[in-house]
């Protein structure tokens, strides 16, 4: 079963130092990312920064467009127009089914904001305390929410077949 868990940072820079964390976490077999993004919120900007780890995963399991369109429906959503909002509000039904949800995405919304980072991760058969305990830095708070079997393969099928 695949996971999709958020890591939020006290600090702007916390998330961006957790790469070489994961890469030995999944060396020694302790975890299996399947795709990984960060964003990184210094106080003296408007909006966030945004990266998907392609070093980590590879080409990743799902596209950028899933992590672009994500992060858009957690920190963009008031900035954008009328047209783009509805289309990305039929998006965010799909993702509904797929376990991030409205509750979800204003969780990550409320706690992710200017001067903190966030770590999304998408791993396999995961233990969220063999991640907190690696983290750099600590501080790091956990939300997150399951995908099982089936939410896997609807993520991949709006998704996946982008990455390639």
């Amino acid at each position: 079963m695949s996971t999709l868990t958020v890591w939020k940072f006290r600090t702007a820079e916390g998330a961006e130092n957790v790469e070489t964390a994961l890469k030995a976490l999944q060396k020694e077999g302790l975890v299996r990312i399947l795709d990984a993004a960060v964003v990184t919120w210094p106080a003296e900007r408007s909006k966030p920064k945004t990266k998907q780890l392609l070093n980590l995963v590879g080409a990743g399991a799902l596209s950028g467009t899933f992590w672009g369109m994500l992060f858009g429906l957690i920190f963009l959503m008031p900035l954008l127009g009328a047209a783009v909002g509805a289309a990305a509000g039929a998006l965010g039904g799909r993702l509904a089914d797929v376990g991030i949800d409205d509750e979800f995405i204003a969780e990550v919304k409320e706690k992710v904001t200017p001067g903190t980072s966030a770590l999304f991760l998408l791993t396999m058969d995961e233990v969220p305390g063999r991640i907190s305990e690696s983290l750099p830095g600590g501080g790091a708070e956990l939300l997150h929410s399951n995908l099982d079997t089936e939410r896997e393969a609807k993520l991949s099928e709006i998704f996946g077949d982008e990455a390639e």
